[in-house]
């Protein structure tokens, strides 16, 4: 990729999550436990691992406690935060209200997805495309979640939540790239879904795809969450058997 950098990345944070009551009844969804630690922490571990370095939490509901959690862990990472106010914006009306903490290009992360994939590589495809918006399609064949896709060479041929085709084996992926740009038909502090913005941009020819191989990871459900906890469990012992090896090596070589 080029000398540019990381773009900042924008996590939509501020709904209610209710397929996760009772969960999520007295916290919200970012603060939920996964392997001893709030969701919201190994999302910004591994945006760090990707070498971002800003990140704006878009919050809602509970919103106040996502700050206090993070308030001393942040793993090096400049973090702000853009509040709905008094009441919820959905995706879209959050991100318009954030545009002035993002910059004129920037990823948006769902607040309940665990992406394992190279960002950097989604950023340079973004660029390549010159078009306001690029959308991460992951083929899916409706196994971890209903496919919403319909993707060839390439392209998004059609893009709907609602309206399923046999054709859709693409899901999206929890990751999007967009031009400030993209939001200038989006109403100022009024509720608004990401989705019908990605259905606009599609229809003007404007949203690009990248097909991430990396399958996904979330907690926006019940069964998600129970996965994702059993994922992180095992690559946490991986890592620490792993790092017992290394502290092993090296004490044989010190005492030879």
């Amino acid at each position: 990729m080029s000398s540019r950098g990381l773009l900042p990345v924008a996590i939509l944070a501020g709904g209610l999550a209710t397929r996760l009551y009772p969960l999520t009844e007295t916290v919200p969804k970012a603060l939920i436990d996964v392997a001893g630690e709030p969701f919201i922490v190994h999302q910004l571990r591994l945006l760090r691992a990707n070498h971002v370095e800003h990140v704006v939490l878009c919050v809602g509901y509970l919103g106040e406690m996502i700050e206090s959690a993070l308030a001393s862990q942040t793993f090096g990472l400049d973090v702000e935060f853009s509040y709905d106010g008094p009441r919820l914006l959905g995706t879209g009306g959050a991100l318009k209200k954030a545009l002035p903490l993002l910059g004129n290009n920037f990823f948006v992360l769902y607040g309940d997805s665990y992406l394992t994939c190279n960002f950097a590589q989604v950023q340079q495809t973004f660029f390549e495309s010159g078009r306001k918006a690029l959308m991460a399609v992951f083929r899916n064949d409706g196994h971890w979640d209903t496919s919403n896709v319909e993707f060839a060479d390439g392209n998004i041929v059609a893009y709907d939540k609602t309206k399923r085709t046999p054709r859709m084996h693409h899901i999206d992926y929890g990751l999007g790239v967009f031009r400030k740009s993209a939001f200038d038909d989006v109403p100022a502090c009024e509720q608004y879904d990401l989705a019908h913005l990605y259905a606009s941009l599609h229809a003007q020819r404007e949203l690009a795809a990248y097909e991430v191989t990396d399958r996904f990871y979330e907690i926006g459900s019940q069964a998600g969450l129970s996965e994702l906890r059993d994922v992180v469990k095992s690559t946490s012992a991986r890592a620490g058997r792993a790092r017992a090896r290394r502290q092993a090596r090296r004490g044989w070589s010190q005492d030879h």
